[in-house]
């Protein structure tokens, strides 16, 4: 396996057929087509709610209205997710801080025009087992002693990019190389957040998630065969946790597609 911020997009080959491509992305940043993914794909599984189209749409009217004014409230809002913000956003020769975020959308654009199925991998909120899942990362994300490390949340973001900094990898020639920087940044701000919420509760997520990325590329099987390839974009140092829990070969959770209407406008 790669390095978790390396460049290649991880593909898992499923014993019952058809494979799932771990395709990396960066919050906010817009890839250049060099790292886009260029192989065939069937259909798309994203590790979200079906909600997350209807926050895509809006931060969009939003956009249309006042530019940057997604990146703005973000940046006020603070947290980590503020300081990732704040820092890849002064990289040059890289496009960052856009909102709705660029790659997961233009992927998901893309399966709406040519009437891919679309499949969201994060339960409903009348699963109760998921509902379960989401009392427990509250309980955890606000006990005393995570409240009491977000003080020093900055001193922990320095240790950890001095530690991602080993990981990076280079982009691919023809790609700046300061995307790595925008990597590392990335791998920091989401070993925070998993922090947050603990190594057991990412764990039993990863494995569910797992279950239905199964459960979605069975469907898809049924009308492709073998030959079956569901992308699933997702944050990059997120990929290798991901292909370690299907490595395991979770017992899988059917889950139904979503076709939505094509679009007229042309990819982006």
């Amino acid at each position: 396996m790669s390095s978790r911020i390396g460049w290649d997009d991880l593909v898992w080959e499923d014993p019952d057929g058809g494979k799932i491509v771990l395709h990396g992305t960066i919050p906010t940043v817009v890839y250049p087509r060099k790292l886009r993914p260029s192989l065939e794909w069937h259909g798309l599984a994203l590790l979200e709610s079906d909600e997350v189209v209807d926050l895509w749409e809006q931060e969009e009217k939003d956009e249309a209205e006042s530019n940057g004014v997604n990146l703005a409230h973000e940046l006020l809002s603070g947290g980590t997710m503020g300081i990732f913000l704040e820092e890849v956003t002064q990289i040059d020769d890289i496009t960052s801080g856009r909102f709705p975020d660029p790659e997961p959308r233009r992927i998901h654009r893309l399966a709406q025009r040519h009437d891919r199925p679309i499949f969201f991998i994060e339960p409903e909120l009348d699963d109760e087992d998921w509902e379960a899942h989401m009392i427990a990362e509250a309980k955890e994300v606000s006990s005393w002693k995570k409240l009491l490390g977000l003080v020093t949340i900055g001193k922990k973001w320095r240790k950890k990019v001095k530690t991602n900094i080993f990981e990076a990898e280079k982009p691919p020639k023809a790609v700046t190389a300061n995307l790595s920087s925008a990597a590392v940044l990335c791998a920091t701000w989401w070993d925070l957040n998993q922090w947050l919420i603990g190594e057991k509760i990412a764990k039993a997520r990863n494995e569910r998630f797992a279950s239905r990325l199964r459960g979605a590329l069975k469907e898809l099987r049924t009308e492709f065969s073998n030959d079956a390839v569901l992308l699933v974009p997702l944050f990059l140092p997120w990929r290798n946790s991901i292909y370690r829990e299907l490595t395991n070969l979770p017992e899988l959770e059917e889950n139904s597609s979503n076709k939505t209407s094509r679009l007229t406008t042309e990819e982006e």
